[in-house]
């Protein structure tokens, strides 16, 4: 497996490179710029020159320029005169046998324009041809004015071997530099890592400081805390169903282990046999139900899908419930009602499901000779049941909490007065977000009213 490079050493790379590519391109900038000026100064050190010559021609004639010239070209070693007719006779010349090659290659050259002639490994000249007339003598002269550029070359060969260390020092500089800047910028990722990494089962209260975090990756951090806040919260639940499993699944297997090692004690009836084996039977199904309950919630963690999806009449299937809860509201002396009629689109079994534990809870808490209203509205975007009763008002703060797991408003309550394992709600939500829907409730005047929203399917 490659390993791939931290992020200090990519911008240390970045940066150096960076800077390399500037500090090279303003040094071959400089190299061109002085080069270029060196260059000019020799054309116009040539252009004096030349019109020097063709002054003294026009005023004294040819024969004037050795006069002329011999003395003072004598303190200019480094410059040069070639004076010749057209013919190719030598009028002046200040040439000799090493620069020659300056004869050779101003027979190729434009006249009026300079040209460079290197001679030998080191030694170069920039040298300009023209031509003259001798209104004297009549003739017309072709004069080639030359200078060594020695002096101008080794200072450049000097410039150049120095900018060259300076670019490589500055470059190694700018390596440890960056090196730094990027260590230092990075040291809060790396702060934020060690965090993470602190970050466990024990302490899962640490958050990062967004406040003190660069802009650049504040929001990393806020989305970090906001996904620790989610973990947290998930990890709290799941430990509390845990304890909540635990103890409803301690009671009943308990009472089951008690009775049957009461039975043992002693011989007993085939009655009484009878009787003990028809109220474990009781706690066993009741366990039965609880552990289906919590498989069923168990799913809704990775979403659930429908089985069956189809058109729903509310109206029919609250029917139906009202037809199986009959009697138990005949003993009770508990009123239902029913109004309003619309359909949505889900799976048979889950709506009846939610709308039997939401009437089934109803059932429970209506006193005698109370009333179980059911209704159903529609909206253009939703299509709600309310299951309203009588009885008394489930207090405030415990509202928020009735769709928890095993939550139970009166925490009194004994399994003589309920078989319930405070999963009903639970259940009733899980199938609402499968649905797409949500559920509610509110409280008060005597009166309490869960609501379940559904999509409306024509919408």
């Amino acid at each position: 497996m490659i390993r791939q490079r931290s992020l200090t050493v990519r911008l240390t790379a970045l940066f150096a490179l960076a800077s390399t590519a500037v500090l090279v391109g303003l040094g071959l900038l400089i190299i061109s710029t002085v080069a270029k000026h060196f260059t000019d100064q020799d054309e116009q050190l040539l252009e004096k020159e030349l019109q020097l010559i063709r002054m003294v021609v026009n005023e004294r004639g040819a024969d004037a320029i050795t006069s002329t010239f011999g003395e003072a070209l004598h303190n200019h070693p480094g410059f040069y005169v070639h004076i010749s007719s057209l013919s190719g006779q030598a009028l002046y010349s200040t040439l000799n046998h090493a620069t020659a090659p300056i004869l050779a290659a101003a027979q190729s050259a434009m006249p009026g324009r300079s040209f460079a002639v290197p001679v030998g490994q080191h030694q170069k000249f920039q040298a300009i041809k023209a031509r003259l007339k001798d209104d004297q003598s009549a003739r017309e002269l072709q004069v080639i004015v030359a200078v060594d550029t020695e002096i101008h070359d080794h200072f450049m060969r000097n410039f150049q071997t120095t900018l060259v260390v300076y670019i490589a020092g500055s470059v190694l500089i700018v390596v440890l530099l960056s090196w730094w800047a990027a260590r230092r910028g990075l040291a809060p990722l790396r702060a934020m890592s060690d965090k993470v990494q602190a970050v466990s089962s024990h302490n899962f209260g640490e958050r990062m400081s967004v406040e003190m975090l660069p802009i650049e990756i504040a929001d990393l951090a806020a989305k970090l805390n906001a996904m620790l806040e989610r973990l947290q919260r998930d990890f709290n639940r799941i430990t509390n169903f845990s304890t909540d499993i635990a103890h409803e699944l301690r009671t009943p297997i308990t009472n089951l282990l008690t009775q049957t090692d009461v039975v043992l004690t002693q011989q007993r009836t085939n009655e009484a046999y009878r009787d003990i084996l028809s109220s474990n039977a009781e706690e066993l199904q009741r366990l039965a139900r609880t552990i289906s309950d919590m498989l069923f919630l168990a799913q809704t963690e990775n979403g659930i899908t429908l089985p069956s999806y189809e058109r729903l009449s509310l109206q029919e299937e609250i029917s139906e419930l009202f037809d199986f809860y009959d009697a138990l509201a005949e003993e009770k002396n508990v009123l239902m009602r029913l109004a309003g009629e619309a359909s949505i689109r889900g799976d048979r079994l889950m709506v009846r499901r939610a709308l039997s534990n939401l009437i089934s809870n109803a059932m429970r808490y209506t006193p005698p000779a109370g009333v179980i209203a059911v209704s159903i509205d529609r909206s253009e975007k939703d299509i709600s049941v309310h299951v309203e009763n009588d009885g008394p008002e489930i207090p405030s703060e415990h509202l928020p909490h009735l769709f928890d797991r095993f939550y139970r408003a009166d925490k009194a309550r004994t399994k003589l007065d309920s078989d319930s394992a405070g999963l009903g709600l639970s259940i009733t939500k899980a199938i609402m977000r499968a649905h797409q829907g949500e559920v509610s409730v509110r409280s008060a005047q005597g009166k309490t009213r869960f609501t379940l929203l559904f999509p409306n399917a024509a919408a």
